[in-house]
């Protein structure tokens, strides 16, 4: 009896380390050929309610949410981004899916360019949803990965006690301000804000930083699938284009195109946006 107690608590705290060990959280909805969206930074799959909506009737949607974002549990990992990569890598693998097309927004989009650089003929084309291969150069393009992970201001411990420091009374609301200056809807930057209130702290610091050290913009000369490439208006249109002309300058099969919005750009503009990525899907 006791033997057998034992068996049962052991295969109860595995299940409990394996659950632990996922680096991200996937429902799958409709049939067709497979499209694995990814969400930005801090956000719920849920970012991509409609437009699974949209697209659920013709092809297999695969929504992740990423272990610390909104109220998917954590890792614990010195490399949170890489090992969630490398996680969606396997899960692409293991599940046999043929050359899944891949959709994501912000650092959802530049999780998608890592993964095509690292496995070109795994993945199928993408769409990109205003995310570059290198945040931290997108006002000077002389900017370095060396020259970023020199400043204090992007040590990882410190930006993480940054974020742990935050105080949860007001946070909410104070982060639905800062949000309103990446989508035009209140209802929507209080919705982002509430999946940021949920997120990991640690998760938080740890992804920025990350993010902000790791530049892409020679590894996306790999990638071998087309690329449409959805861009905020930053500043002017003429601007962006500018940006994401010299970020993307390595990436041999790419499509640009420039909306009128903020960096939610699913959200702000939702027409446009579906006939942007119903064209691409369709030509490709």
């Amino acid at each position: 009896m006791k033997r057998m107690y034992l068996v049962v608590v052991l295969a109860i705290f595995s299940q409990v380390l394996s659950a632990q060990s996922q680096a991200f959280k996937v429902e799958v909805v409709g049939k067709g050929q497979p499209i694995l969206l990814i969400p930005g930074y801090s956000c719920s799959g849920e970012v991509w309610k409609e437009t699974v909506n949209h697209l659920k009737d013709r092809f297999e949607l695969h929504v992740f949410t990423l272990a610390g974002f909104a109220d998917v549990e954590p890792i614990e990992s010195d490399t949170i981004l890489q090992d969630e990569r490398d996680a969606i890598i396997k899960y692409v693998k293991e599940n046999n899916l043929k050359k899944p097309m891949l959709i994501g927004h912000s650092l959802g989009g530049f999780m998608i360019l890592w993964l095509q650089s690292l496995e070109p003929d795994l993945f199928g084309e993408s769409i990109i949803v205003d995310a570059v291969p290198f945040i931290s150069a997108i006002n000077d393009s002389k900017v370095t990965e060396q020259s970023v992970k020199d400043n204090p201001q992007f040590e990882k411990a410190t930006v993480i006690a940054n974020f742990e420091s935050l105080p949860n009374e007001g946070y909410i609301d104070q982060m639905t301000a800062a949000m309103r200056y990446q989508v035009r809807d209140t209802v929507r930057a209080r919705k982002i804000a509430e999946w940021s209130f949920e997120s990991d702290r640690k998760t938080l610091g740890s992804t920025i930083v990350e993010m902000s050290t790791t530049d892409l913009r020679e590894e996306i000369a790999k990638i071998k699938a087309p690329i449409l490439i959805l861009a905020s208006t930053f500043g002017t249109a003429e601007n962006s284009t500018q940006i994401y002309n010299e970020q993307y300058a390595k990436l041999p099969n790419k499509t640009i195109k420039v909306a009128d919005s903020l960096h939610f750009i699913m959200y702000d503009q939702p027409e446009w946006f579906y006939i942007e990525i119903d064209q691409f899907l369709t030509a490709n």
